[in-house]
């Protein structure tokens, strides 16, 4: 008979704990260095430029230049707004069963989403080598005299731009679900109580943000103007630098301008934004606002605690 005898469990050993190494991205340091290296050859080669710096900021607020930035920032907005009305009546056209209607809206869309708007605007300057006389039966004057830069600059970035938001504005009806159309007609709504009522402000939210990309770029595209003599920013500063031969400096101005400009706008979009934004998602971005109040929050509760030890 033999004696079983009952054996100590093994002693477990724990498992070794895992060193996690990373992954070395020698590409990331090499992009890296050769950015520094070219930003640094670019500000060397600006600081030894003949630039005479210190006169742009008197520059900054002269007169000439504050009337330009008006200007652009007043034909930019009328032109948006002629744009916007006049891409909504274009995209309606495009998706009317009307096969005339929807034609002539997709020749107008081709037609000027495939010219530029330089042309189109010494076309409309020049206008006059078309139709010498304006004769509406009411008003008679010659055409010289009616195409002022004003309008000339109206009419060419205004109608451009009816061709882009057309298609935005196509794009944001098409967005919503034709089961709310359908649901519309069966309430009684007429097409046009629908679209009003209905589509348009949910397709807004498609419309808005690409909308807001439009303006932006108007500011900067009504430079353009300059070539049919509108006192806009960019022909102030040339006519400034003609004369006093800042030519570089002035043009270093008017950057400052757009910049100035389109940094305000870009802020007023993503206020829109975030607005039309509430009905599709749950919790909204943090403003900016709330970012830095988030983050002075969390430096003075850092402060306290090591104050505190």
């Amino acid at each position: 008979m033999t004696d079983t005898v009952d054996k100590a469990p093994a002693p477990s050993v724990p498992p070794e704990q895992i060193k996690a190494i990373p992954v070395r991205h020698y590409g990331r340091w090499v992009a890296g260095v050769l950015v520094i290296a070219v930003l640094a050859l670019i500000g060397v080669a600006f600081s030894n430029a003949k630039i005479n710096y210190s006169v742009i900021p008197d520059y900054l607020f002269d007169p000439g230049i504050v009337k330009g930035a008006w200007t652009t920032l007043y034909i930019s907005v009328l032109a948006m707004v002629l744009g916007v009305a006049l891409g909504i009546i274009l995209a309606v056209m495009r998706l009317s069963s009307n096969p005339v209607t929807s034609t002539v809206s997709w020749f107008y869309i081709w037609f000027f989403r495939g010219t530029p708007v330089l042309v189109q605007l010494l076309l409309w300057y020049n206008i006059s080598l078309v139709f010498p006389v304006l004769n509406l039966g009411f008003y008679k004057d010659e055409m010289n005299q009616v195409m002022t830069p004003v309008l000339t600059a109206l009419l060419g970035l205004g109608l451009n731009e009816a061709a882009y938001m057309s298609e935005i504005v196509r794009a944001g009806i098409q967005s919503v679900d034709e089961g709310q159309t359908e649901a519309s007609h069966a309430l009684g709504m007429t097409q046009g109580q629908t679209l009003r009522r209905v589509i348009l402000p949910q397709a807004m939210r498609v419309i808005v943000p690409p909308t807001g990309n439009e303006f932006i770029n108007m500011l900067k595209t009504s430079s353009l103007a300059y070539a049919v003599q509108l006192p806009e920013l960019i022909k102030k500063a040339t006519d400034i630098s003609s004369t006093s031969l800042a030519v570089v400096e002035m043009y270093f101005v008017a950057c400052i301008w757009y910049l100035f400009l389109t940094t305000i706008f870009s802020i007023v979009q993503y206020y829109v934004e975030r607005r039309y934004a509430r009905g599709s998602t749950r919790n909204l971005p943090p403003t900016p606002l709330q970012k830095i109040r988030t983050n002075l929050a969390k430096m003075n509760l850092f402060s306290l605690s090591n104050w505190r030890r």
